[in-house]
Order: C-alpha cells, then sequence, then structure tokens
C-alpha cells in the first residue's frame, strides 16, 4: 500500500502528467483538495473508488482517511492543486505518514507560476534583464512570513516576483515594490490560470489598481518584472552561431571534438 501525492497542476485539466493521471486510476481511494483541484480530474479514477473531498476535513480527519485506507491495504492517491513543493500543506502530511509508517511517494505537477507565464506568453528569464524567479507571498492567517523573507528585501535584487496569495493586500504589494522597480515595472495578474474562466490584466506597477479596479478575487497570482513584455534583452548565447558547445562543436579547436553529430 502507497499513499502517492500527486501535484494535480494549475486548473486545467489535462495539465497532469502522464503518470499522475495513472497514478490516479489505479487507486481504489482518491483524497482530493475540492476547493482547487479540477472535478474533471475525478473521471480518472476507477470505478467504485472512495472518492473524498478534504476542502471540509481538519488534518486530523484527513490522516484518519490514510490511515483506514492503508489498514485495508488500499492505495491512495492524494491530489493537491499545483506543485506540491510550495504551500502544499503536503510536508505535515508526511510527517504524519513517517510518524504511522505509512509508505508514500510525490509525483510533481504543473506549478500555477508556469501556468500563469504560459497565459503571458513569457518567458520569465531573459538574458541581460533578469536571471531569478523568486516564489513568495505576504502574510496570511494560515502562515505568517520569516521577518527576513519581505517582499521589499527581494525586490532589492531586481529578480522577476511571483507573488502568490496576496491579491487581496495588492495595495500593500505595490507600495513596497515601486520603490526598487519603479512605477513603470510591467506587471500582470493572472487569475485562475489555465482553468476555463482564465483572466489576465497586464498593467505597471503605477496603474495596476485603477485597471484591476475592485474585482480582486483570491485564486490570482502576482508576477512583477522588467521582463515581462520585453523586447529591449540580449539574446542567449546557446544558440549563438559562433558558440562552441557540445552538439554544435565550432572552429579548429573545439571543446568537444569528439561530439559532434554524425
Amino acid at each position: 500500500m502507497t499513499v502517492h501525492f500527486i501535484g494535480a497542476g494549475p486548473g486545467a485539466a489535462d495539465l497532469i502528467t502522464l503518470r499522475g493521471r495513472d497514478l490516479i486510476a489505479a487507486c481504489p481511494v482518491c483524497l482530493y483538495a475540492g476547493s482547487l483541484v479540477p472535478a474533471a480530474l475525478l473521471a480518472h479514477c476507477p470505478p467504485g473508488a472512495r472518492i473524498v473531498n478534504t476542502a471540509p476535513l481538519s488534518l486530523d480527519q484527513i490522516i484518519e482517511e490514510i490511515a483506514a485506507a492503508h489498514a485495508a491495504g488500499q492505495d491512495v492517491a492524494r491530489l493537491h492543486s499545483g506543485d506540491l513543493s510550495i504551500w502544499s500543506a503536503m510536508g505535515e502530511q508526511l510527517r504524519r505518514m513517517r510518524a504511522l509508517g505509512i509508505p508514500y511517494d510525490v509525483t510533481p505537477g504543473v506549478p500555477s507560476f508556469a501556468a500563469a507565464a504560459a497565459a503571458l506568453g513569457a518567458e520569465l528569464t531573459l538574458p541581460g534583464a533578469a536571471q531569478s524567479v523568486v516564489l513568495t507571498r505576504t502574510s496570511g492567517r494560515a502562515s505568517a512570513m520569516p521577518e527576513a523573507e519581505t517582499l521589499e528585501n527581494f525586490a532589492r535584487t531586481g529578480a522577476v516576483l511571483a507573488i502568490h496569495l496576496s491579491v487581496h493586500v495588492l495595495e500593500k504589494v505595490v507600495a513596497e515594490l515601486t520603490p526598487h522597480y519603479g512605477a513603470d515595472c510591467p506587471v500582470a495578474v493572472v487569475w485562475r490560470a489555465s482553468w476555463p474562466d482564465q483572466r489576465v490584466v497586464r498593467a505597471s506597477l503605477g496603474t495596476l489598481h485603477t485597471t484591476i479596479g475592485v474585482e480582486m478575487e483570491r485564486t490570482a497570482l502576482i508576477l512583477v518584472g522588467h521582463t515581462l513584455g520585453a523586447e529591449d534583452f540580449d539574446e542567449s548565447r546557446l544558440y549563438a552561431g559562433d558558440y562552441d558547445r557540445r552538439y554544435r562543436p565550432v572552429g579548429t579547436a573545439p571543446r568537444f571534438p569528439d561530439t559532434a553529430p554524425e
């Protein structure tokens, strides 16, 4: 018996890995975060599967469901939205699994920031503009931010910021970032990235609040950085004609002379 923690992706039912889909189809028990995981994914569950929406459950109740499946020798598909490596509350569940001696594994999923970037048609890291993306959030009721992890500290790096779970404090976000990025810095807010009702607003830090108005739902991601919509950036050396690389040796004395394609 194994509990399979599966990243269910950002919203679109087909943005799940093949491994994740196949594990769902093989498990007689499925626990899913119903507030964010699309119901269409449950169609992959086998006939007769026990399907439990964990949105109204406490951690103890979730563990009780898993422990019951473990006692019955039934594999469990545990679905969380996006990717499990960030803000998934998986860590506390895994700690319980280890304490109870219940086997588990983890299957990654498409994260929301990647889906938002795709919706914008954007590469977030452009040569000469930015080479780092910071995934962060503001403090909330469920989890406070560590003292050093402030928007202002991250903004000082000039990196692209993917700010989650913070659209409800948009004025605070703009106020803290503007001194470092400038009022003309591009910003985008993507609601429900990849869902059928996805919405995108592009603006600058200086115009964002008036552009959005009062419609600010919680399932939104804020992207801030000078690479958004940029055209004036360097080209990567990777594909430059004179760039000597393993699979395209260049010159009379290439670094990898024995790896040229036949």
